[in-house]
């Protein structure tokens, strides 16, 4: 199909900042340019910093909402850049699209720290949300990317530690196979504007050490036993080289029970939903969490 105008504009802001950097770039330096990417806020919002057990976080409130009901975010940027700040704008239009405080998560990212930390943190702040009086059912998990990846890892963990579950996660363009052998890492290399199969194991290797294990269900969910997790929507964009980490886990997670709702966006990159400025395809999928969390929040 032929690529509309708006992802094309979206694309070349990705590949202005992926341009600038070399392998000598430091990680302080890239982290800063993806932060200045998406440091826009089209969505008026409150924001509020807290240490949730210690973990840098942000309470993030649009207008009006239930501050009851808590979406915890956990930020893309392959375990490596990302930050409460270049998901800010993104929270704050799932805060107003399903009515909720958002609680975004700066967990420690590598190479100061590598797996499992992520996983430790998102453990914690879940576990200080419940300390706070907040019913696990008026919690949700969302996550893009590695950050989608982390959500899943998360409830796994949680599940394991017999702790009781949110009533749903949202998974966008979620990293679910650090192995990279989904048949999309080929079928769709020649779709895919950014990322690419070589790229996506370097960073792998980045996050997980010398000694990690790419299977392990806490680095790549799409491993483990799906059962007994909460409700869940996934959104991937149909151009995606890790297009099958979102469908094969789908699969799996319903083979064991679990409802899952998939959402492929024609035409569309890697968390799209990030450009809601350009794309009607991002505003519709903010849209789509928003009645999702709603519908689970209501039963």
């Amino acid at each position: 199909m032929t690529v509309g105008a708006p992802v094309d504009q979206a694309i070349e802001r990705l590949r202005r900042v992926y341009a600038g950097w070399r392998r000598d770039t430091p990680v302080a330096q890239m982290r800063h340019d993806w932060d200045q990417l998406f440091a826009v806020s089209g969505i008026a919002s409150h924001a509020e910093s807290v240490s949730a057990g210690g973990v840098e976080s942000l309470w993030i409130c649009a207008a009006g909402v239930d501050v009851g009901r808590v979406l915890i975010y956990f930020h893309g940027g392959g375990y490596k850049l990302g930050s409460v700040r270049s998901h800010r704008d993104l929270m704050a239009r799932i805060s107003a699209a399903a009515g909720c405080r958002v609680l975004g998560v700066n967990y420690r990212l590598a190479p100061e720290h590598g797996f499992p930390a992520p996983v430790h943190d998102a453990v914690t702040v879940y576990r200080w949300l419940l300390s706070q009086g907040v019913p696990h059912t008026h919690v949700a998990f969302a996550g893009d990317s590695a950050g989608g990846g982390l959500a899943a890892a998360a409830l796994l963990a949680l599940r394991d530690q017999k702790l009781p579950l949110p009533a749903a996660a949202v998974l966008l363009s979620a990293w679910t196979d650090l192995t990279a052998e989904g048949e999309s890492y080929t079928t769709r290399a020649h779709a895919d504007p950014v990322h690419q199969r070589p790229m996506i194991l370097a960073t792998a290797r980045h996050y997980l050490g010398v000694s990690g294990d790419a299977r392990d269900p806490l680095a790549s969910p799409l491993f483990g036993a799906l059962d007994g997790l909460p409700p869940l929507l996934l959104q991937v964009g149909d151009r995606e080289t890790g297009l099958d980490d979102s469908t094969r886990f789908a699969a799996k997670a319903r083979a064991a029970g679990v409802r899952v709702e998939l959402e492929i966006y024609d035409d569309m990159i890697h968390v799209f939903q990030q450009f809601p400025d350009l794309l009607v395809e991002a505003r519709e999928a903010i849209a789509s969490i928003g009645r999702f969390l709603t519908r689970v929040w209501a039963c």
